[in-house]
C-alpha cells in the first residue's frame, strides 16, 4: 500500500479500526499495538514509519479474532432504535444538583468493591434491557476468558 502511494496515516487508521471490530477482546492489546503504530506514524513519518506498519500488520494478522464486540453495538443500537433510549436506575444517575436527592438520584448505590469479589447483585441497566444479551464473547484468544466469566457471574446473579 504504501509502495502504491497510500497514506500511512490511512493505514494506520484502518490498524486502529481493525484492531477493535475484528480482534476485539480476543486480544485486546492489538489496539495498544494499532494504536502504537499510528503514533509512530506521526512521530517517525516515512520512510521508517513502514517498520512500525509492517510489525503492527503482521500482529494484527496472526491475533485471534472476535467481532463479539463490533456485534453487540450493533444488537444495541437496534434496541435503541426499536425501543428508544431508556433510563439508567435512579441510583445510577447523576446526583450532583440541586434537587437531586428528592428526585432519590444517586440513593442506594452499591459499591461494587464494597461487596465479594467486587461484583453486586445491583442491576446496572435499564429495567427494560435487564434481561438483553448484546454482548455475547466467543472462544477465542482472551474473549475466552471473559466469556468464562460472564457466564460465571450470569449463573451467580441469575434470577431463575
Amino acid at each position: 500500500m504504501l509502495e502504491g502511494g497510500e497514506d500511512p496515516r490511512f493505514i494506520a487508521r484502518r490498524m486502529v479500526i481493525f484492531a477493535s471490530e475484528d480482534i476485539g477482546n480476543a486480544d485486546p492489546q492489538a489496539l495498544v499495538i494499532a494504536t502504537a503504530a499510528g503514533q509512530a506514524v506521526d512521530r517517525v513519518g516515512l520512510p521508517e514509519c513502514a517498520l512500525n506498519l509492517a510489525q503492527a500488520a503482521a500482529y494484527l494478522a496472526l491475533a485471534p479474532k472476535s467481532n463479539a464486540s463490533t456485534k453487540a453495538i450493533g444488537r444495541a443500537s437496534a434496541h435503541v432504535r426499536e425501543h428508544g433510549a431508556a433510563e439508567p436506575p435512579p441510583y445510577l444517575q447523576d446526583a450532583h444538583y440541586p434537587g437531586a436527592k428528592q428526585l432519590g438520584r444517586g440513593e442506594g448505590y452499591r459499591y461494587p468493591h464494597d461487596a465479594p469479589g467486587g461484583v453486586t447483585d445491583q442491576p446496572l441497566a435499564p429495567e427494560s434491557v435487564q434481561d438483553e444479551r448484546f454482548y455475547e464473547p466467543v472462544d477465542r484468544g482472551f474473549e475466552a476468558q471473559l466469556r468464562e466469566r460472564l457466564e460465571q457471574l450470569r449463573s451467580r446473579f441469575s434470577k431463575d
